[in-house]
């Protein structure tokens, strides 16, 4: 299949064809043009495809690799043109319709896109994780939540009314910013299965982002519960006891976090904003630097080790970070 997920595909080392080659034959165009897009040279080869086009308009299967040609480039509408036109030449293109799907969902359709992307799914069930994926996606954006729950369901091979195709619909529609719904479907894979790992989890940081400090606690408290070694939830309970200012409870539960888990910077970043609290600015530049070793490049970890520094009086070393996190975050935001 010539693309089973949204991305565009990667380079390759060889060499396209001499132009010799290139025009022997509608075929070896062809073949030449699906080479220069492997290349990622998309206006090259849309520019041979088109010309075999005005030179043979009926040329069976043109129609599939101009629209497949557009959808690498990223032109998803005239993407759409060309692949209905090969939808109309074979009802039965496996590929086509798969791509078709996919440009109308990356234009900005969902609507449209759901029809060909549940197609897919009839064909392949399990293989296509992808279009599986962007199908539940586009049921969200439409509101169609129950679909979505069944399509994500097929993806973590779970029974869409279990307690775990609530949670994994929760987390997608989380990731979407559809919050309330989100919290309702969190709620009720809860109370499906109060013991289900990682529904509490969820709840607590739906509330923790809303401010909602002691319902995070209760949800997180729940969840260690289940699972009294989950480093994640150790470390979110300690963010939301130093909301509160208990810096503390925050330290002992970041300690037991960073013991479990000693990969993740999050942790060491947060002990040291809970130690600078606490006036241990020694141990705070200590956790901090641990950090700053694991992930270089995250300007927070820069910023509060500036301001631990000047805290400490220490107002050259303080500059020099508050530099770099400046630094970071331009860089990072002329990325965006």
């Amino acid at each position: 299949m010539l693309a089973s997920t949204i991305g565009v595909a990667q380079g390759a080392k060889d060499s396209p064809p001499g132009p010799s080659a290139v025009t022997e034959t509608p075929q070896s165009t062809i073949s030449s043009t699906q080479l220069l897009l492997r290349q990622g040279k998309y206006d090259e080869a849309i520019s041979q495809l088109q010309s075999l086009n005005a030179a043979n308009p009926a040329l069976k299967g043109l129609a599939r690799e101009l629209g497949a040609a557009y959808y690498q480039k990223g032109e998803f509408l005239r993407a759409v043109d060309y692949l209905k036109t090969a939808q109309a030449e074979d009802s039965a293109d496996k590929e086509s319709i798969q791509l078709l799907g996919l440009s109308y969902y990356l234009a900005g359709r969902p609507a449209d896109a759901i029809p060909y992307l549940e197609k897919v799914q009839s064909w392949f069930p399990r293989a296509n994780i992808d279009a599986s994926y962007i199908l539940g996606i586009c049921y969200i954006q439409t509101k169609d939540y129950p679909k979505a729950r069944t399509a994500f369901a097929r993806m973590f091979d779970v029974p869409p009314d279990s307690a775990a195709g609530y949670l994994f619909t929760a987390r997608m529609l989380l990731r979407q910013e559809f919050d309330p719904v989100a919290e309702e479907y969190a709620q009720k894979a809860a109370a499906l299965d109060p013991k289900l790992p990682g529904a509490h989890l969820l709840l607590g940081e739906l509330f923790l982002y809303k401010s909602r400090v002691p319902e995070a606690i209760e949800q997180f408290q729940k969840e260690l519960g289940v699972n009294p070694a989950n480093a994640t939830t150790l470390y979110k309970i300690a963010d939301a006891y130093s909301r509160i200012q208990k810096y503390d409870d925050a330290e002992q539960l970041l300690q037991r976090s960073i013991w479990l888990d000693a990969t993740s910077t999050g942790p060491y970043i947060l002990m040291g904003k809970v130690l600078s609290k606490k006036g241990e600015f020694e141990l705070a530049v200590r956790a901090l630097r641990r950090a700053a070793a694991m992930d270089p490049n995250n300007p927070i970890t820069h910023h509060l080790l500036g301001q631990t520094y000047r805290d400490m009086g220490k107002k050259e070393d303080a500059e020099n970070e508050l530099k770099i996190a400046e630094q970071l975050q331009s860089k990072q935001g002329s990325h965006q």
